[in-house]
């Protein structure tokens, strides 16, 4: 745990709202003491809603390391991840997060994301965007052909 690297996130977060670039949120990765990525949201600037500051710091981390694991590395948020983000910290495989805000403190500002864990949990059908599953033989074919490629790798 270092506060330099929290306090170059939460930088991060202000330069990103007082520049006019995009919402209250930053972050960098660390791996060996060194940041190795740094992120800022860019969800209006980029008309990318995934452009959150950790999906973009997870992006550059991958292509500067160059492979699509960070174990090792750490990340510093300036707030707690969403749903989205927090996902791709599981499949980034990062060693821990710091965080400063609380999600119910961005809540507050205007970034609730209690509706998507809320939604997360109901029937695929009852969700507020539908889930309708569709062809699910004819999509389990790319499924066996993973299982069977000799050259596959696994993630």
């Amino acid at each position: 745990m270092d506060k330099t690297f929290m306090a170059r996130a939460i930088q991060l977060s202000l330069e990103n709202v007082t520049s006019g670039r995009g919402g209250p949120f930053g972050t960098v990765i660390v791996k060996e003491g060194i940041i190795v990525a740094e992120g800022a949201n860019q969800v209006t600037a980029m008309n990318d809603p995934t452009a959150h500051a950790e999906v973009l710091a997870i992006r550059q981390a991958c292509q500067k390391l160059r492979g699509f694991e960070l174990r090792g590395c750490d990340l510093y948020t300036s707030c707690e991840p969403c749903p989205m983000c927090l996902g791709a910290v599981y499949w980034a495989r990062i060693e821990r997060v710091y965080f400063g805000n609380l999600a119910a403190d961005a809540a507050r500002i205007g970034f609730d994301d209690s509706a998507i864990y809320a939604e997360i949990t109901q029937p695929h059908a009852e969700r507020e965007i539908p889930m309708i599953q569709m062809m699910r033989e004819e999509a389990l074919a790319a499924f066996r052909a993973w299982e069977q490629h000799p050259g596959k790798i696994r993630y």
